[in-house]
């Protein structure tokens, strides 16, 4: 009898514990997650009502990288990249006299950019928030900013002033605070340079990957969407290929940034999920919520959000179709942490997006692979992530 009860305990223990172990896409959710590996990150962050989910996005996929190097935790500041971003975006515009993206967005090429250039400060340092708020809303400093450089551009004085520049950063200033020139943190004295320099972070050591016909195979382009206003380059590969980097990055320990389009109506930020159903009727969408400047808040409802269903298999056309005819665009950037399988063995990535912790999946969703391969513009990894054939291929030495 006594073997019985003990025989009870320990099963009861054992499917606790499988319970436990089980991740749903929402509560009481019917997509049941094992995760195969996981990687460490920081918390989710808001980006609220900006367009800045790049520069979030790739300091998260930053902070991963310093948590795997050893180099301790950090919160670094994304307003200091947004800020110095800006006045690169400027200087652009307005040299190419209007003939150039100006906004908001950015890619995760803008933080070399700006690294370089600039250096990196902690999120305490540089909070960003210096017009009246306690959340980030740039509707207002964002209209404020175009209007300058459009201003600049016109010329009404037939040769431009010499301090337009500074007109320009005094705005931006005015809304996200003048950047210090040096700052005391964890006890040592810092200037925005020299703190990136003690981090370790080598810029060098950071690539970006693509896939699209439109271009050949081990070369890099510039990927044509309008935040690239940098004209920043990529690698580009096979589709099989990129998505092979990113679960084998995964499963060695390193996270990525992923840029994507969130448009479709299988992108379910509420419902934890990012997948393709093969059948659209199986999705509704209610609504527009403008949430992050797109429509990727508004509902959706649907029976493919209860449980796995079958979905398209995405082949280089379907996705080179989707590009090529505006379909895919530069929606927003996310990072990858984990990788995971549902309850029929389907691979997918645990991706941290920027919109606070609110959904049952406190801040997180699930995409399918999928998605990945349909609606992926573009990862952001570390070199030593990819295979060493593959790397040789590109012409990229790793360390």
């Amino acid at each position: 009898m006594k073997k019985l009860i003990v025989l009870g305990l320990v099963i009861t223990v054992v499917l606790a514990a499988k319970a436990q172990d089980t991740i749903r896409n929402k509560k009481n959710g019917g997509y049941l997650f094992k995760t195969i590996a996981n990687c460490d990150v920081n918390g989710v962050q808001d980006q609220s009502r900006t367009s800045t989910c790049w520069s979030f996005s790739s300091l998260s996929f930053f902070e991963s990288e310093l948590i795997r190097m050893k180099k301790g935790t950090h919160n670094l500041s994304e307003m200091f990249v947004v800020r110095n971003a800006y006045i690169g975006k400027a200087e652009t515009y307005v040299r190419m006299n209007g003939f150039h993206n100006f906004g908001p967005g950015g890619s995760f090429l803008d933080l070399p950019w700006v690294i370089r250039r600039y250096g990196i400060v902690p999120e305490e340092v540089y909070k960003g928030l210096n017009y009246g708020t306690t959340k980030h809303n740039h509707a207002e400093m964002d209209a404020v900013l175009k209007g300058i450089v459009d201003a600049v551009k016109a010329n009404p004085q037939g040769r431009l002033t010499t301090s337009w520049k500074s007109a320009f950063a005094g705005a931006i200033d005015a809304y996200l605070g003048v950047v210090p020139t040096t700052f005391n943190y964890q006890g040592k004295n810092y200037t925005p340079m020299s703190f990136s320099n003690s981090l370790g972070l080598n810029m060098d050591d950071y690539v970006s990957l693509t896939s699209f016909t439109h271009h050949p195979y081990y070369t890099q382009f510039a990927i044509e969407v309008p935040d690239n206003w940098a004209m920043m380059q990529s690698y580009n590969i096979t589709l099989d290929e990129l998505q092979n980097v990113a679960e084998q990055a995964i499963s060695k320990g390193y996270t990525w940034a992923w840029g994507a389009d969130v448009s479709e109506k299988g992108f379910s930020f509420k419902n934890g999920v990012a997948i393709v159903p093969i059948h659209d009727s199986l999705i509704t969408q209610i609504g527009k919520d403008n949430k992050a400047f797109n429509d990727a808040g508004a509902a959706r409802t649907g029976n493919a959000f209860d449980k796995p269903m079958t979905e398209k298999n995405i082949n280089d056309s379907i996705r080179q179709a989707a590009f090529d005819n505006y379909e895919t665009t530069d929606d927003h950037g996310m990072h990858a942490v984990a990788l995971l399988a549902d309850q029929n063995g389907n691979k997918y990535f645990k991706i941290k997006n920027s919109w606070g912790s609110g959904n049952d999946c406190g801040g997180y969703l699930y995409c399918s692979m999928n998605y990945f391969r349909y609606k992926t513009l573009n990862i952001f990894i570390h070199k030593n992530a990819l295979p060493k054939e593959l790397a040789k291929k590109l012409g990229i030495t790793q360390t």
